[in-house]
């Protein structure tokens, strides 16, 4: 069991990082912000946009195609495997996949955000997946739904080859933009400096972005479309709100009716 001395449970707003944190300061919380800037969490929002259900998967292997088939979803295909009719983890295959045919759901495996995504839905977590693209509009629409009740944040981060947890950047300043829209009288310190780095670089993000570890990883594989999408601050409003294993827009009044009651 975790000290609560790591819980942030005396913050109305609380931080942490991957799969760990997120199981510390999740209690009690009305909601979970999760973050995971390049690249699950942008993609889930441009998928919201275009109205598209995603279950996030936690792997990318043969139950991942079982439930994508019984579904009757796309599952996502690794990004260097994708062809023109295939989704992937890089966001620009949405609406390019979408602009040809009616996708209604998506099965999105992903190590990091889909995993902790998927782990705290399943202790019973209210989700709400957040990236630069829609961080004020789901600031707003979340401090509206928890009505002064606690709101966690976590950062999913990235793996090293070992699999420990690489605490990414991107994923900081994407949840300190999201907290830096909530009141600030009720932050943790961890945070407040989650803030405060997002604070550092919100006049030059997208460079910022791109100068990154993680920016520089997809650059260099071919992918610069992913980072310039994920650094387009306040894009959309779309908000995906987990829900019965899946990720639907909270402009869904089923979806903002089932939230609210959580």
């Amino acid at each position: 069991m975790t000290d609560p001395c790591f819980r942030q449970t005396e913050h109305l707003t609380r931080f942490e990082w991957g799969p760990t944190g997120a199981a510390a300061v999740a209690s009690g919380a009305a909601y979970v912000a999760v973050i995971d800037v390049l690249s699950f969490t942008t993609a889930l929002t441009v998928a919201a946009e275009h109205d598209i259900a995603v279950l996030p998967y936690r792997w990318r292997d043969a139950t991942a195609a079982t439930t994508a088939a019984a579904h009757d979803a796309d599952l996502a295909v690794g990004r260097s495997q994708a062809g023109p009719d295939d989704i992937s983890l890089s966001p620009p295959t949405i609406p390019q996949v979408a602009s040809r045919r009616t996708v209604h759901r998506l099965v999105l495996p992903s190590p990091n955000g889909s995993t902790v995504s998927a782990l705290l839905a399943e202790s019973g977590a209210t989700v709400v997946g957040v990236s630069l693209r829609n961080a004020t509009a789901a600031a707003v629409w979340v401090r509206a739904q928890a009505a002064g009740r606690p709101i966690a944040v976590v950062a999913a981060g990235e793996r090293w080859p070992d699999g420990s947890l690489r605490p990414a950047i991107e994923d900081l300043w994407g949840a300190g933009a999201f907290l830096n829209a909530l009141p600030p009288d009720g932050l943790s310190p961890e945070a407040g400096v989650a803030v405060a780095a997002y604070c550092a670089v919100a006049d030059t993000l997208g460079t910022a972005l791109a100068a990154s570890a993680s920016g520089r990883e997809l650059t260099t594989k071919g992918f610069t479309a992913d980072v310039t999408i994920a650094a387009q601050l306040d894009a959309t409003t779309a908000v995906p709100v987990l829900h019965d294993g899946w990720f639907h827009n909270a402009a869904s009044s089923t979806v903002s009716s089932a939230a609210a009651s959580a």
